[in-house]
């Protein structure tokens, strides 16, 4: 009888709440149409011409990355070209990559995906083979490395796949919220859930370079192939 009796109040406290949030929405609503209501022609018009300044505001900036090369993943061939275009873009994701490197193969997929997706975000690549003198000032060590880059300055970096629930098998989503958690690229999700597949508690202390010199052109892999 007690156990039923509990139940009994645990669900009308339930009713209650729905019921309060559901007035309050509607409340909400019928607050929102009566501002529209309200309005005059005038009004109504500063309105439209507000919400379409910002349409076209957004397509001029999406034309603008556009012209930058934002929308694709593409190689730069040096670290001239690595300057230029980090200069002239706000955000940039800069994958230090090596051929013989396996996982290198499995972060052009993702990055591929992501460029197309966020194009307030700019997606090269280079080898480090082609950038001795980058890869030395930046103190890239390991490979694969992102280099995230945000008005012209270098802000952090996602070094192997330990900030990505140390496996191959890491979705986009999770690279995506990494990326997310460097304010690199417009994240919508919730910052403090990674996505992995397999959760396991999770900081966000993240694996930062030493800053130790490198000795000659030699470079440590995160890959199992090497």
């Amino acid at each position: 009888m007690e156990a039923n009796a509990s139940v009994d109040m645990f669900s009308k406290v339930l009713e209650n709440q729905l019921l309060q949030t559901t007035k309050l929405v509607e409340e909400h609503l019928d607050s929102e149409i009566q501002k529209l209501d309200q309005m005059d022609e005038d009004e109504l018009e500063r309105l439209k011409e507000k919400r379409l300044e910002a349409l076209r505001k957004a397509q001029q900036q999406k034309q603008e990355w556009l012209s930058k090369g934002h929308g694709e993943y593409r190689e730069i061939p040096s670290e001239r070209d690595f300057f230029q275009e980090v200069k002239e873009s706000k955000k940039v994701v800069c994958h230090f990559y090596r051929d013989s490197t396996f996982r290198c193969k499995i972060l052009d997929r993702h990055l591929a995906i992501l460029s197309k997706k966020h194009l307030e975000t700019k997606f090269l690549k280079l080898n480090v083979e082609k950038a001795p003198f980058l890869c030395e000032r930046l103190r890239i060590k390991v490979i694969p490395t992102l280099a995230l880059v945000k008005d012209g300055k270098t802000q952090d970096f996602v070094v192997g796949f330990s900030d990505l629930g140390n496996t191959d098998d890491f979705t986009t989503e999770t690279l995506e919220w990494r990326l997310g958690c460097s304010d690199i690229l417009n994240y919508s999700g919730n910052l403090m859930e990674p996505p992995f597949q397999s959760q396991k508690k999770f900081g966000t202390n993240f694996t930062k370079l030493e800053k130790k010199t490198i000795r000659g052109k030699k470079y440590d892999s995160d890959s199992d192939d090497d």
